[in-house]
């Protein structure tokens, strides 16, 4: 894993999408995460998404608080080897506002705000209350 070019941090940006076998079949984007050389290996070995979290500093298992994981289908690095893509199985939502995608604002070719189409996926506020 070594051939892959993390950046001066020690990261690698990470494209999650919806596994295109999935039920049914959508193939759509659900985050973008950053990894790094341990939550590479973290994920590869239990076949369940780890991360960076460059917020907190810590390695973060998707789905920790939540309960929201997502299991790896297949992975692939682009041309230059400095993106990942993983396919997944997602339970629930991916992101942490409520909603399936992190993708979930469209906008007009102005920049302008669209309505937001689709419904939550779960209530934000009950899954991360404390």
């Amino acid at each position: 894993m070594t051939e892959f070019k993390f950046n001066a941090d020690g990261l690698i940006p990470v494209i999650v999408q919806e596994a295109a076998d999935t039920q049914p079949p959508r193939g759509r984007v659900l985050m973008m995460a950053w990894m790094n050389l341990e939550s590479l290996r973290k994920t590869l070995s239990t076949g369940k998404m780890h991360y960076w979290s460059r917020s907190r500093n810590k390695l973060w298992f998707k789905g920790e608080s939540s309960g929201h994981t997502q299991d790896v289908v297949r992975w692939y690095a682009d041309c230059d080897k400095d993106c990942l893509l993983f396919e997944v199985r997602q339970t629930t939502g991916a992101c942490h506002t409520g909603y399936e995608s992190c993708f979930f604002q469209g906008y007009d070719m102005n920049g302008t705000p669209l309505p937001v189409a689709e419904q939550l996926a779960f209530d934000a506020g009950k899954v991360y209350a404390k």
